[in-house]
């Protein structure tokens, strides 16, 4: 019994969140957390879907034996209270101070009808 013991103390903890680099983007992704992990589950709020890309700094979380993406690292200038929503291209949607709703991209395009802009 007691060399069981003298087992278990000489071990590391086992870290339950740490901070990886996506190395295979999608979902499931492949991450670098000092070594590479892959078939990784990308988790996000209830209704919100997204896809990590290659470089991403994102949380990864192990819950029991498997690993999890719970989001990156945000990025960007945001007052409090403001919400940012990026996507390729450098197109965005900004809820901002004020109640001011701000839209970039090459078009604006709403239930399939292109209010502006133009798309390919």
């Amino acid at each position: 019994m007691w060399l069981s013991k003298r087992d278990r103390q000489g071990q590391e903890p086992v870290r339950q969140a740490r901070v990886g680099q996506v190395t295979l983007p999608g979902d499931p992704a492949a991450v670098w957390t000092g070594g590479e992990r892959r078939e990784v589950a990308v988790f996000g709020p209830g209704g919100y879907a997204w896809r990590p890309g290659a470089g991403d700094e994102v949380l990864v979380l192990k819950a029991g034996e498997e690993y999890c993406l719970a989001g990156t690292r945000c990025a960007g200038e945001l007052s409090p209270g403001e919400v940012l929503l990026t996507g390729p291209a450098g197109s965005s949607i900004r809820l901002g101070a004020g109640g001011v709703v701000d839209i970039t991209g090459t078009a604006l395009r709403f239930n399939g009808a292109v209010l502006a802009g133009e798309v390919e």
